[in-house]
């Protein structure tokens, strides 16, 4: 695990200016990957749906800029940021990050299941800047083209594979968060971020299908199933997975649409795990934004 310390939020604001030379538009984290700065509009009713048109910082992943004096005033306004968010889905890069989990939960290596996926529709991952995270997964950085919009998802393209797309954010490299520092994968460095192979971008874009009943059971008796699986899955979570569990069942929940039905017997199995209740809804309203592509991930999240 990484020290957090007095130089952590002076590192992380040169690896965010560093990132910003390099046209990726970045913004200011705090060790929960969560966005350092608060939003200007909490506790408004009703809630304020604002993507930074008062102005204000404050809003996630729509504070995100290339420019250095804006960066520098974002960490100004954070001093206790630890890391830096990366918007994807914005010119010229148009980041696309594929996030390989590790987590034995998932019933598979999200790695191979992502070289599964290759077999299977004829493409290969180009060589690409590849950053590792603490809890030993990867993001894979990939390019799309100005006519793509490519959605955030959790576990739609296979499990543990979770996509950052536009409305997104990876954790840059560099940053360091309660569970240690995201690095460069060795002999990425000098690597740019490679284009998104043409089958990969057909299945990170095709339209998602509603889900289906069963002749047996009508969709209210299948969304209750869904629903006691997710929370089961989340009541499973040992220290040091509560967060990531909750926060992919919530995604999970969220774009099947019992998101909000769903939250508070979320919210409740993660608090009989040991995870506090800000943090369980702190994940969940995450959850609920990235699938909704007003904001980004945290956990999976790059």
């Amino acid at each position: 695990m990484a020290t957090i310390d007095r130089q952590t939020p002076t590192l992380a604001l040169a690896h965010a200016l560093a990132a910003a030379g390099r046209g990726l538009p970045v913004f200011p984290l705090s060790a929960t990957k969560l966005p350092a700065l608060r939003s200007p509009h909490r506790g408004e009713q009703p809630p304020t749906h604002c993507r930074g048109e008062c102005g204000l910082p404050g809003h996630g992943v729509h504070d995100a800029t290339t420019d250095p004096a804006a960066v520098r005033a974002l960490f100004a306004a954070a001093p206790r940021a630890t890391g830096y968010g990366i918007a994807c889905g914005h010119a010229p890069h148009r980041l696309i990050g594929i996030d390989l989990d590790v987590d034995p939960a998932y019933g598979s290596d999200a790695a191979g299941a992502l070289r599964q996926l290759a077999l299977q529709h004829l493409f290969t991952i180009p060589p690409t800047v590849t950053v590792l995270t603490p809890s030993g997964g990867r993001h894979l950085w990939l390019t799309g083209p100005a006519d793509a919009t490519v959605p955030n998802s959790a576990g739609r393209l296979a499990p543990g594979i979770d996509i950052r797309g536009t409305g997104g954010y990876l954790v840059g490299p560099g940053s360091v968060t309660a569970h240690g520092r995201y690095r460069l994968g060795p002999g990425t460095a000098h690597l740019t971020p490679a284009p998104c192979p043409r089958a990969l971008l057909r299945l990170l874009t095709q339209p998602r299908r509603p889900p289906t009943a069963t002749r047996s059971a009508g969709p209210a008796a299948t969304q209750d199933r869904r629903g006691e699986g997710l929370i089961q899955f989340v009541l499973a979570a040992h220290e040091g997975q509560r967060n990531t569990r909750l926060f992919w069942a919530a995604c999970r929940a969220y774009e099947h649409g019992f998101g909000d039905a769903l939250a508070d017997a979320l919210t409740a199995a993660a608090v009989r795990t040991g995870l506090p209740e800000h943090e369980a809804r702190a994940a969940i309203a995450s959850a609920a934004r990235l699938t909704s592509g007003r904001g980004g991930g945290t956990n999976g999240a790059a």
